[in-house]
This record gives C-alpha cells, sequence and structure tokens, in this order.
C-alpha cells in the first residue's frame, strides 16, 4: 500500500497528544494522525528543498554503522593478524586460533553489551544534554578510536596476538558504546520529523553495510597485501566520520530541519494537554523546569510493547545467525582452489549479499507500509523468522564438532537463506522503528526513539550471547 507523501498531507487540528479516554482507530488512520504536528502561530511548514535534510539523515546513517560494518566485514584482515601469520609457517596450530575460531562471537558480544549500557545512560540524559552535545561528542570519540585502528594496521603485532585482541576488544567497545548514543540521538530525533526522514536514517544504516562490503571486495581482488587493503578500508570510514560531523553541523542550518527541531510544549501525563494560551506566539523554549526531568518511561513502555518485542526478536534472530554462523559457511566447492570458492565466497554471499537484502528490505518501506502498528500480522511474520535459524545451521559450516550432518548440499542455499534474512530485517525492522515514535506523543518522540533503539539493542545482545553457544553446538 502506497502511502501519499507526509509532506504534503493536511494538518489536523488537534494535538498529538490524546487522552486516556479517546477511542482506539484503525491503524492507518491513527499513524496518519501522528505523522505532523500543528504548526505554531505564524510559522510555516517549508519544504525540504533538494531532498537536503533527507540527504543528511541518509548519511547520517551510514556514518552511524560503517565503523562496525567496517569492523565485521574486514575478516581478512583479521585473520592475518590473530593467526600470527607474519612468522613463517611451522606446519602448528597459530597460537591465536582460539580467539580467531570465535572471534566474530566475541566481537559481537563486545559491541552489544556496551551499547545496552550507553541506551540506558542517553535516556537519563535527553533532557539534561543537549541532542548537539551528544552527537558531536560521539562522532569526535568514533572518529579517535577509528583513527588509532587505522594506526595499528600497519603496526607488526606478531609478538603480542593476544594483546591486540584485548585492544580490539576495547575499542569495539568504546566504538560501540558512543555508536549508540550517537545514533539513538539522532534517531530519537528523527522522530519529531516526518517518517520518511526516519527511514532514510535507517535505510543510510544498511547503506553502510553494502559500501562496506564493496569496498572489501574491491580491496581483495586488487591488493596483493591485506594490510594495504584494510588500511584503504579504515582511511574510508575515517573520511566519512569526519563528514558526518559537517553533515551535522549544516543540519540545523536548513530551514525544512530547523522547523522540526524547534522545542515543544511537554504534555502532562494528566489526561488533558496544556498548551500556552495567553500569547498569540508562545515561546519556542519550553519551561526550563521541565528539562531537566527524566522522560516518563513507563506510557512510552506501554504505547510500544507490542512494536518492542516485534524489534527484539527481529533483531535476536538476525544476530543468531549473522555474521558467526554465516560467515563460516563454506562453499562445497572450496577444494578445486578456484577464487570463488575460497577467496570471495564468504564476502560476496554473507556480507554483501546481506547488506544489499537488508537495504531494499528498509527502501520497500518508503513506498510500502504493511502492516500497520497495530496489526497481529506484524508479530506473526517476526515469529515466522525462527525458521532460518535450523537452515542456516545445516549449510556447509566449518568447522563441525557435534553436528556432522550438513543437509543443504549446494551453494544456492546460503545464497537464498542470506537473501531471506536481509530482506525480513531490513523491512519489518524499519517498520517496526519508525511505527514507534509516531504512536506517543511528539514530545515523548525523542524518548521513544531512543526506548526503540534500546529494544534494538536488547535483541543484539540476546542474539550474540546465544551465538557463541550455538556456534560450541554445531
Amino acid at each position: 500500500m502506497a502511502i501519499v507523501s507526509e509532506d504534503d498531507f493536511p494538518q489536523s487540528s488537534n494535538s498529538t497528544y490524546r487522552t486516556a479516554s479517546s477511542s482506539l482507530r484503525a491503524d492507518q488512520e491513527a499513524l496518519l494522525e501522528k505523522l505532523l504536528d500543528c504548526p505554531l502561530p505564524g510559522l510555516q511548514r517549508p519544504k525540504d528543498r533538494f531532498s537536503g535534510t533527507y540527504i543528511i539523515f541518509f548519511s547520517l546513517g551510514i556514518g552511524g554503522l560503517l565503523p562496525w560494518n567496517f569492523f565485521v566485514t574486514a575478516q581478512e584482515y583479521w585473520i592475518f593478524k590473530l593467526s600470527n601469520c607474519s612468522s613463517p609457517a611451522t606446519g602448528e596450530e597459530p597460537k591465536g586460533s582460539d580467539i580467531l575460531n570465535y572471534f566474530e562471537s566475541y566481537l559481537a558480544v563486545a559491541s552489544t553489551v556496551p551499547s545496552v549500557l550507553c541506551l540506558l545512560v542517553n535516556f537519563l540524559l535527553v533532557n539534561r544534554v543537549p541532542i548537539h552535545v551528544r552527537v558531536l561528542a560521539s562522532l569526535t570519540v568514533m572518529l579517535a578510536i577509528f583513527v588509532v585502528m587505522t594506526v595499528l594496521v600497519k603496526v607488526d603485532t606478531s609478538s603480542w596476538t593476544h594483546s591486540f585482541f584485548a585492544v580490539t576488544i576495547v575499542c569495539m567497545a568504546i566504538l560501540s558504546g558512543t555508536s549508540t548514543i550517537f545514533n539513538s540521538s539522532v534517531f530519537g530525533m528523527t522522530g519529531s520529523f516526518p517518517m520518511r526522514n526516519s527511514q532514510a536514517l535507517i535505510s543510510g544504516g544498511a547503506m553502510g553495510g553494502t559500501l562496506s562490503a564493496v569496498a572489501s571486495l574491491v580491496d581483495l581482488a586488487g591488493a596483493s597485501d591485506v594490510t594495504d587493503s584494510t588500511l584503504a578500508f579504515f582511511l574510508t570510514a575515517d573520511v566519512f566520520l569526519a563528514l558526518c560531523i559537517g553533515l551535522y553541523l549544516l543540519l540545523p542550518r536548513l530551514d525544512y530541519a530547523r522547523y522540526y527541531m524547534r522545542p515543544v510544549w511537554p504534555a502532562v501525563f494528566s489526561g488533558e494537554e496544556q498548551l500556552p494560551q495567553d500569547s498569540p506566539n508562545p515561546p519556542l523554549v519550553a519551561p526550563g523546569s521541565s528539562d531537566s526531568q527524566t522522560p516518563p518511561l513507563r506510557p512510552i513502555l506501554k504505547k510500544t510493547a507490542g512494536l518492542g518485542f516485534c524489534v527484539i526478536y527481529l533483531l535476536f534472530i538476525t544476530s543468531l545467525v549473522f555474521p558467526a554462523i554465516s560467515s563460516n559457511i563454506e562453499s562445497l566447492s572450496k577444494g578445486s582452489g578456484s577464487p570463488w570458492s575460497t577467496k570471495f565466497f564468504v564476502p560476496l554471499t554473507t556480507f554483501l549479499l546481506y547488506n544489499f537484502a537488508d537495504l531494499c528490505g528498509r527502501q520497500i518501506t518508503a513506498w510500502i507500509q504493511v502492516p500497520g502498528p497495530r496489526s497481529k500480522a506484524l508479530p506473526g511474520l517476526v515469529l515466522l523468522r525462527t525458521c532460518l535459524v535450523p537452515l542456516f545451521v545445516f549449510c556447509n559450516y566449518q568447522p563441525r564438532v557435534h553436528l556432522q550432518a550438513v543437509v543443504f548440499q549446494s551453494d544456492v542455499y546460503p545464497v537464498l537463506f542470506t537473501s531471506l534474512l536481509g530482506l525480513s530485517n531490513g523491512y519489518l525492522s524499519t517498520l517496526a522503528l519508525i511505527y514507534g515514535p509516531k504512536i506517543v506523543p511528539r514530545e515523548l518522540a525523542e524518548a521513544t526513539g531512543v526506548v526503540m533503539s534500546f529494544y534494538m539493542c536488547l535483541g543484539l545482545v540476546l542474539g550474540s550471547a546465544c551465538s557463541a553457544l550455538l556456534v560450541h553446538l554445531i
């Protein structure tokens, strides 16, 4: 079902806050009522000229997840570093074999646990620390950490492999925490914008994964030295993070963005809205006493419980499989020695294909938004993705210790399953995430965005923890 552009949709004269006695409406009607707020007296809603705001949010989405994606997709680099391969081959098992075999699982845990803690902190800071301070500080820390990892690319770590592993995990934890603050803050901010801007931010994250996968393939094909290719790889992320800082500073200069970034008067959760009435042009800044309060959590959790379950379970299934399981599925013709079955199979069939399918799923939500936020079909489709887990397990995952049977004896199967995993993840997760801030009052949109990000990270944490267990059971 295609929807009309939100910028062209007539605004209602009603407030976006409805009392507890309001009757329930149909999904589409309830959603459209939340899309836009009443313009303040004397203000006209400007157009997004040349889609400038959309492009900025799309770019910020790329930058917010690009470092994590570059960490995950640089598989050849981590094999090189953690196998102590600067030493001549002796026929013995590499010293770092254990941390190498389970590196993806360790990296997943290190990236998700700090995310949950930082989300809790960010929720408490929503009304205490200005959003531009949180965004710019997190971007600066992300850039500094990634510069450190870029420098280490050309450093010989063969004599301190385990220490390098520890440094990598610590950097990943810091990077993940600051990235979470950045992503949740910007996503919370888009909650006050029309839904197309939230969709742009989320789609940008998938584009970041696709770009990192493409860059990895280009580097693999064009560079003979893995450190040269990874250096170019990481430098790209450094440049893009610096670009994101500039783009965010540009955002408030756009009339369209400034209109939706204006402060709002907070609603009081007493069943009635309170708006200033004694001035035809009320001040744009809400009373200072409310700015220091923590946003009310209970009404947000109550309204977003169903969508929250969908987000948690979606990300749980996805992180259970990707990348810990899917990146270790080998081509059945690996023994032939062809570049497809050895060098390019995993980068193509796991990282590039998943990220491209994920991007397609997210982008489809720009035109089609079904099922609705209260539809029972949405959680039904989310639960149906559980079937993907055994499908991946019985592909040619290696090494296998306990489950020896490989049911799917063709390289076509992991390609098909990865496409389904990415497409369903992108489409369903984007729907749930963009619905969240639109079913609450506008003054709670930013806080709700942080809560939706918390749901997402909780699903990733649970999935990552269980993926480490699943890897040991196969």
